[in-house]
């Protein structure tokens, strides 16, 4: 006679994961305000830009002159077609915009102490080095991470921040050379000044760039946090148990 023998059944249900605040409602609010706006003044940067009919970026050595930054051949794509007062009318709306978000943005971080998770500690800069090399796989092992945010991380959005700050007031040295003159003396000059911002400006647009590879790099969560403010706790490692038959 055979006797059947019914094998208890194991909870196989995940344990439940618990959401935690990732980013603040402030900090995901003027991280996206900032998106459309800087892309509308870089646009009507470039407006006001070949509105003269010089390119004074181009690349080369010596006497040899390579290639312009932002040839005609750009601008026709674009369709931009030199349109200096619709330029200026659009950067200079927008650029107040910017910079009433990013004076809001400053004051909020400081009183809600936000500022201690992007600050560079002292160790931010020699670990700055070993992130990079294990994001790019040379290096197998990241270095620990104390805080909110890894060591590339508080020197990348820290150095942004700065840069914010630069634009904007080099901005207002090549507005208004005249009546803000020791502004503008200050970054040495006009056309320093306009280089400057120039430059800066295009170092927006690489951190951009990297900003964007790194987001697809984490993943989507990392992504949706940023929307609802909100993270998943990574799942807890299961034990597995051998069954054995006795």
């Amino acid at each position: 006679m055979t006797t059947l023998t019914r094998t208890p059944t194991i909870d196989s249900a995940e344990p439940e994961r618990r959401a935690r605040l990732k980013h603040r409602r402030f900090t995901r609010w003027m991280h996206w305000v900032n998106f459309p706006i800087l892309t509308i003044m870089i646009w009507s940067g470039l407006r006001i830009y070949w509105a003269d009919v010089r390119d004074p970026f181009g690349v080369g050595i010596g006497g040899w002159h390579w290639f312009d930054l932002f040839p005609d051949s750009v601008n026709e794509t674009l369709g931009l077609n030199r349109k200096l007062a619709r330029g200026l009318a659009f950067h200079l709306t927008f650029g107040w915009i910017f910079a009433l978000n990013g004076i809001g943005y400053a004051l909020l971080c400081f009183f809600t102490g936000q500022w201690r998770d992007i600050a560079p500690n002292k160790s931010s800069f020699g670990d700055s080095l070993k992130v990079a090399l294990h994001d790019l796989k040379l290096r197998k092992t990241a270095p620990p991470q104390t805080g909110k945010y890894n060591a590339a991380q508080r020197l990348s959005y820290s150095l942004i921040i700065f840069l914010g700050l630069v634009m904007l007031l080099t901005g207002f040295a090549i507005y208004k050379p005249t009546q803000l003159s020791l502004l503008t003396n200050m970054f040495g000059g006009y056309e320093n000044a306009r280089t400057i911002h120039f430059f800066t400006t295009m170092t927006f647009l690489i951190f951009f760039a990297v900003h964007m590879l790194q987001v697809a790099r984490a993943g989507f969560s990392n992504f949706w946090a940023m929307v609802t403010g909100y993270e998943l706790d990574p799942k807890p490692a299961q034990s597995s148990e051998g069954n054995s038959d006795v």
